[in-house]
């Protein structure tokens, strides 16, 4: 049961499920915690006014005081409420299995698909958004990350021609998501990351939609006004009242280069933030292994190779942190063992990058299909290794992820 309170009766030892305030402006990156006196001493210096406490996690306001509490009075305006208890998000501390995960990921992916196809509907009639509509899903996304990083990821990256717009901002806040824990960055930049990858891509719903959706090559004229989007994405969110200044500059300069050149601006990398530099890699990555309107995505591991042989485009140090993120073969990978049998990626494994769990299926030698098996390459005795990256394509290999995602 919630029970909404001033953030001055708040105690420690409260649940707090939610905080009523501006998503992008309170100090914590998950709004249900256990208070903690640090944390009410944080959310006292912050905008937030009020937060909803779940009575059957934590300590009561009652009980508060009349454990002898000097809890002051409620604010006018502010109304002590009880209201049925909202479903609260599996703990992001506690990881789960690939397989348990991939039901939850694909529902976010299903939600968060129509949630960005709807923010697009109202640019296009006319109507003014409001970004931080955008924060449930952002903090599902980054739960979903927590608990299993490779689900979501490998999930959003298997988006249809037609679905690609909405959902490449959904996977591309994952992928912020897990780069940003990987750099070990902080609970804001965290939260700017999720957020400013949900976003970036806003300025497409201003875009002539027989361009966006063209099912082929972009002319020169259309290339134009394509390069148009980021201005138009970050004017956008700016007239819609988002004024943190991180996203923003994640809008409008997630097409630059560390080398300066890319647009609108050609930053150079010294005039590029952090999180603008993250939001490179993990859009061109997205976009090269999705498929599009005109061509079909490219393999995980293969992408991976390609972006790091195209010096001067992205930060060395970022692009070597979101390989260790993903892995250096992602879920999705067709390889070949050293057994001369082909298999495909089913989950990464901390700590071993090179070593993933992997399904069998084909032998490279005969050309045949073998009875599929998964091994863990980085179990001793395994007696197999990865020796190469293969291309789907070239052996005729369609829907692989019907071999990993269950």
């Amino acid at each position: 049961m919630l029970r909404t309170i001033h953030v001055d009766q708040l105690r420690p030892g409260m649940h707090v499920q939610r905080l009523n305030g501006p998503w992008l402006k309170h100090p914590f990156w998950r709004s249900s915690f256990l208070a903690t006196e640090r944390d009410i001493e944080r959310l006292l210096a912050s905008e937030v006014e009020t937060v909803d406490i779940d009575i059957r996690r934590g300590v009561d306001a009652d009980v508060a005081a009349s454990a002898g509490e000097d809890a002051p009075s409620i604010p006018a305006g502010v109304h002590a409420i009880e209201s049925p208890a909202r479903s609260p998000a599996a703990p992001a501390a506690i990881p789960v299995t690939m397989d348990a995960e991939l039901g939850r990921a694909r529902r976010i992916c299903e939600e968060g698909r129509d949630a960005v196809a709807a923010m697009f509907r109202e640019v296009r009639m006319g109507r003014m958004i409001e970004p931080e509509r955008m924060a449930p899903l952002a903090e599902e996304i980054t739960a979903s990350v927590e608990r299993h990083p490779g689900a979501l990821i490998s999930i959003a990256r298997l988006k249809t021609a037609d679905d690609y717009t909405y959902m490449h901002s959904v996977a591309v806040s994952a992928l912020m998501v897990a780069l940003a824990r990987q750099l070990d960055l902080d609970e804001d930049a965290c939260r700017e990351a999720a957020m400013g990858g949900l976003l970036h891509d806003m300025g497409k719903a201003c875009m002539p939609v027989d361009i966006l959706n063209k099912p082929g090559r972009l002319t020169d004229d259309e290339y134009a006004v394509m390069r148009t989007h980021p201005e138009e994405g970050e004017r956008l969110l700016r007239d819609s009242g988002l004024e943190n200044t991180a996203v923003l500059h994640m809008v409008r300069h997630h097409h630059e280069k560390y080398d300066g050149g890319g647009y609108p601006a050609q930053l150079e990398a010294d005039a590029t933030p952090l999180l603008t530099r993250m939001s490179a890699v993990c859009d061109v990555y997205d976009a090269i292994t999705s498929n599009r309107p005109y061509k079909e995505g490219w393999d995980p591991g293969e992408s991976l190779r390609r972006m790091v042989s195209w010096k001067g485009h992205f930060d060395p140090a970022v692009l070597k942190a979101f390989v260790a993120s993903v892995g250096i073969y992602p879920v999705g990978s067709l390889v070949r063992l050293s057994s001369d049998r082909l298999a495909v990626v089913v989950e990464q494994r901390p700590g071993a990058l090179s070593a993933p769990r992997v399904k069998v299926f084909f032998s490279a030698r005969s050309r045949t299909q073998i009875l599929q098996h998964e091994l863990d390459l980085a179990e001793a005795g395994c007696g197999e290794r990865i020796i190469g990256v293969e291309s789907p394509q070239q052996w005729g290999f369609r829907e692989l992820e019907k071999l990993w995602v269950s």
